[in-house]
């Protein structure tokens, strides 16, 4: 017999696939899960479905300390969607709110605060401060369990204002306190070391496939990579770091040296996107597979991603440049602790606005704010104002639109097939060119 209540039933699937789209919370117990929880079932009366673990931690659930719904991989929908809450959300997740407040996120957007948090609320249950809550109260998990930092650099870090409203929120969001956190730590690190941390995904992941994609396009002093493993600097807004990603076997293990801890949630995010790691595989596969021609290339790599890249800046500037190697070269920021071959700092569109290269039109358009490229943007405006940048052509600002900006649907002029045909695989295109392109790579191979 069939089950009367959808979302009792697709609980009683523990279908991983839904995890970080919504959250299911338990009133009798006030506890909050992913949906493939595998605790006993409640009662379909004592279930309430929320649309983001902010909405359930507004309404007193907290986190369930079984499945820890806050530490799944975000929701897919916010690379897919470019209205105003997807754009939203992606700039919450870089710490945007904890460096610049609501005020500073709804000026990004182009909103009200009141109509944004009006917004927000209607389509994630739970406003801007709300959200962001959210990300620093698991930011500040993931620090307590995997790392020796002190309770009030860990506060920081995680973007708190100060000791006092981390504690509280930690103990109202998980029902616990920060020291009780700290003693179910997977790990530990010295203050100061590198902090390790495990990044979620939804599997399958082609880990062979974006690692090597990344190698083949290492830019030396600021990229190394090999099979399962990716290193690079990054610039982040209070300093300068080193991520160190490898292939954990069901996560990616996540190495981050910053300048400054405040920086953390950037450079997660930041990592996260480069290995496109909120991407529902088997949602992308479900369509892509279903086309006679990616049918076959479906099936034969399933889990590939769309390498995203950290800084779209640095991405459209080594995609114009004749030698980007040159330019780090000369114009590259050092770093103050090198890691392997990782030495420098792609240089920055100020400290190239100036300088005697073909890149001149483009960096100063960048340090201008003429053309805006960011987690934020809107995706059609920033490619129209990158495409009319002199030396820039379309091809490249499509390339950024898909890498840097995570758009999924991107379909270069240049690839041979009528933009009509490839119509059909919307909203996953970026996803069908990968595939194409490694099916190419083989036989040529």
């Amino acid at each position: 017999m069939s089950d009367p209540d959808p979302l009792h039933a697709l609980l009683t699937s523990r279908d991983r696939r839904f995890d970080g789209r919504f959250v299911v919370a338990v009133t009798t117990t006030r506890v909050y899960c992913r949906p493939s929880c595998p605790a006993p079932m409640p009662k379909p009366a004592h279930l309430r479905r929320f649309p983001s673990p902010a909405a359930a931690q507004q309404n007193g659930y907290r986190a369930c300390k079984r499945c820890r719904p806050d530490a799944a991989p975000g929701s897919p929908d916010w690379n897919v969607r470019a209205d105003v809450a997807g754009r939203a959300m992606r700039l919450i997740a870089d710490g945007l709110v904890d460096r610049e407040g609501v005020t500073g996120l709804a000026a990004r957007l182009g909103y009200g605060e009141r109509q944004l948090h009006r917004h927000l609320v209607a389509e994630l249950g739970a406003g801007p401060q709300a959200l962001a809550r959210a990300r620093r109260a698991q930011a500040a998990r993931e620090l307590l369990e995997s790392t020796d930092l002190a309770a009030a650099d860990v506060a920081f870090a995680a973007g708190f204002a100060s000791v006092r409203q981390f504690n509280e929120t930690v103990r109202r969001l998980y029902g616990t306190t920060p020291t009780a956190l700290r003693a179910a730590r997977r790990g530990r690190s010295a203050p100061g070391a590198t902090v390790e941390l495990r990044l979620a995904y939804r599997p399958p992941f082609d880990a062979a496939a974006v690692f090597g994609y990344l190698a083949a396009r290492a830019l030396p002093g600021v990229e190394e990579g090999g099979p399962g493993f990716h290193r690079r600097s990054l610039r982040l807004p209070y300093g300068t770091g080193v991520a160190t990603l490898r292939d954990g076997g069901g996560h990616v293990r996540c190495e981050l040296l910053l300048d400054d801890m405040r920086d953390l949630a950037a450079a997660v995010r930041r990592c996260r996107a480069l290995l496109d790691l909120d991407a529902d595989p088997l949602e992308i596969g479900e369509t892509l597979g279903g086309d006679p021609v990616l049918a076959p290339l479906v099936a034969a790599r399933p889990g590939l991603r769309v390498p995203g890249h950290p800084d779209p800046g640095e991405l459209a500037l080594r995609l114009v440049a004749r030698s980007p190697e040159r330019l780090v070269e000369r114009f590259g920021t050092p770093l103050r602790e090198p890691a392997g071959t990782v030495t420098h700092v792609f240089p920055s569109p100020e400290a190239l606005a100036e300088a005697d290269t073909e890149v001149i039109p483009l960096a100063r358009a960048l340090a201008s704010g003429q053309v805006v490229l960011d987690s934020g943007v809107d995706r059609d405006e920033a490619e129209r104002r990158l495409a009319a940048v002199p030396g820039v052509d379309v091809w490249t600002a499509r390339h950024v639109r898909m890498r840097a900006l995570a758009d999924p649907d991107v379909w270069p002029p240049s690839v041979g097939l009528a933009e009509e045909i490839s119509g059909r695989w919307r909203p996953w295109r970026s996803y069908a060119l990968h595939h194409l392109w490694a099916a190419r790579l083989r036989v040529v191979a």
